[in-house]
């Protein structure tokens, strides 16, 4: 068996609105591990552009962009009060900022150039260096983490995933449609397959994870029994 303090990074990667985050948070919280959300951290990115005319008639003024990129810095915040991990930008708390549909629209976009996938990639591998992390994403196995002591990819049916989206946005009281929240599903994904600059793709020592009709608890009662036969080797 492992040392008894022997610490794992876990890398959970696929589609969005997959349920990602609430996984990789609650495997956080359950082994007292850190948690990075690497989503949250492009959508920042995303808010800065939108917030700071760097995005103009649909375009990312990418030269514009490049010149702030160091003045772009991301943190995240656990809230006691609420339990709940929030997204920091520039000392500034934009967890729910970072949600609307507005900036889902333009994270691939800016999540696709090249420097700033960079950028973060950096910070990432920093948070990670001493491991005890769960970090989401797209690129976490095969980019950022490529030998993570354990992969995971999830997916789930578009139309169910395009009902959980559709269906935490109007808990929140945005003013959405569904057919909304499909297209941008649609197009994200068919952005984030596509791009030059790490693709969406499983892991080849990845474990597909297809939760379509899998709850929470299903989901960590399977992570932990594979989690539990990583540190019995």
């Amino acid at each position: 068996m492992k040392n008894a303090n022997s610490k794992l990074i876990i890398a959970i990667d696929g589609y969005s609105s997959c349920g990602k985050s609430t996984f990789a948070k609650q495997i956080a919280k359950t082994l007292g591990y850190i948690y990075i959300d690497s989503g949250a951290m492009y959508r920042a990115a995303t808010l800065y552009c939108m917030e700071n005319s760097l995005i103009n008639e649909g375009e990312v003024l990418i030269s514009k962009l490049l010149a702030k990129l160091n003045k772009i810095k991301i943190g995240f915040h656990f809230n006691r009060d609420s339990q709940l991990f929030e997204t920091i930008l520039n000392d500034e708390n934009v967890e729910e900022r970072i949600r609307t549909v507005s900036v889902s629209n333009f994270v691939s976009p800016v999540s696709k150039i090249k420097e700033v996938r960079e950028k973060m990639v950096e910070i990432q591998r920093n948070l990670g260096k001493n491991k005890g992390i769960v970090m989401d994403g797209r690129d976490i196995g095969t980019i950022v983490f490529p030998n993570a002591d354990l992969k995971i990819f999830m997916t789930a049916n578009p139309a169910i995933r395009t009902q959980r989206r559709y269906d935490e946005s109007i808990e929140k009281g945005q003013d959405v449609s569904y057919r909304e929240i499909e297209n941008n599903i649609l197009t994200r994904d068919r952005i984030d397959e596509g791009r030059e600059i790490s693709p969406l793709k499983m892991a080849h020592d990845a474990i597909l994870l297809d939760n379509s009709h899998l709850s929470v608890k299903e989901q960590m009662e399977w992570v932990m029994k594979i989690i539990e036969d990583i540190l019995e080797k």
